[in-house]
């Protein structure tokens, strides 16, 4: 069933941690939003938690995140590439298990010593072993780190909170040339873009059941060219075939609003052009 109810009203808090897991992006870490306004309409579904991703002793790009799906909604940052090397190792959220665990992103192993048990960890969000022996599907992630400026901000790329079973051909396909050479082409000018990339909830699973199969993959961005223009540009693809539409805001907006059975959505702050 699609989630029908999605994106952030600014007056709605879910649970509190003590930074990573926080009740509020404008309080925490605004900056990875256009205008620090995070996308937003109506009310949220149960089990929806918003993180401040943390790494190296630093904000690192903000997430909403599906508790009962186990993937992100969406990811929201700065696009900022860099030519460090591409991590490898995956990471998981402390926070998701107990609020009262430490802030940062760490590895399942490191977590499991710190006495939370393996059921805990996988009842808190995905695992590893979910992602293991896909056909046909592979981690993808919301924001990826060739979008990140260095080492240390393309390992906070590498946790399963921003990463959803993605369509093996689109991953690898026309989705990987929209992020390198679609947004290269697009940014050309900008001061500054940010950018937002999600998931909207499918009807299948992988892992027996655990880890929702996204139907569509999306994406939009809003660039400062200077103080008096700034333009936007979006795509969506069905997560079961190798083909990317490229959308303006608006059009994106409308089409989400139909997928998430709303009437409208707003994923930047107004004044970025919708056109």
């Amino acid at each position: 069933m699609l989630l029908a109810l999605l994106f952030v009203c600014l007056g709605w808090h879910t649970t509190p941690g003590d930074a990573e897991v926080v009740p509020s992006f404008k309080a925490t870490c605004p900056r990875f939003f256009f205008k620090e306004t995070p996308p937003r309409i109506g009310r949220m579904p149960a089990g929806l938690v918003r993180i401040c991703q943390r790494y190296g002793n630093q904000y690192r790009y903000a997430t909403m995140y599906d508790q009962p799906n186990r993937i992100p909604v969406y990811s929201a940052y700065i696009y900022n590439p860099g030519e460090a090397k591409r991590p490898s190792n995956w990471m998981v959220e402390p926070q998701l298990v107990r609020s009262k665990l430490p802030p940062e992103m760490t590895s399942e192993k490191d977590l499991l010593e710190k006495q939370v048990t393996r059921a805990e960890l996988e009842n808190s969000q995905a695992v590893l072993q979910d992602y293991k022996n896909l056909v046909d599907y592979n981690r993808g992630h919301m924001n990826p780190n060739s979008h990140q400026p260095d080492l240390d901000a393309k390992k906070s790329t590498f946790t399963l909170t921003n990463t959803v079973p993605q369509y093996l051909k689109l991953n690898g396909g026309s989705w990987a040339k929209y992020e390198e050479q679609t947004m290269k082409d697009k940014t050309q000018g900008c001061k500054e873009t940010f950018a937002i990339v999600g998931a909207v909830p499918g009807n299948n699973y992988i892992a027996g059941g655990r880890v929702n199969k996204p139907s569509h993959v999306w994406a939009a961005a809003c660039c400062s060219v200077d103080n008096n223009h700034i333009k936007s540009w979006a795509v969506i693809a069905r997560n079961d075939e190798d083909v990317v539409k490229l959308l303006t805001l608006e059009q994106l907006e409308k089409r989400l609003a139909n997928l998430y059975r709303q009437n409208s959505i707003l994923l930047f702050h107004s004044d970025c052009p919708r056109k």
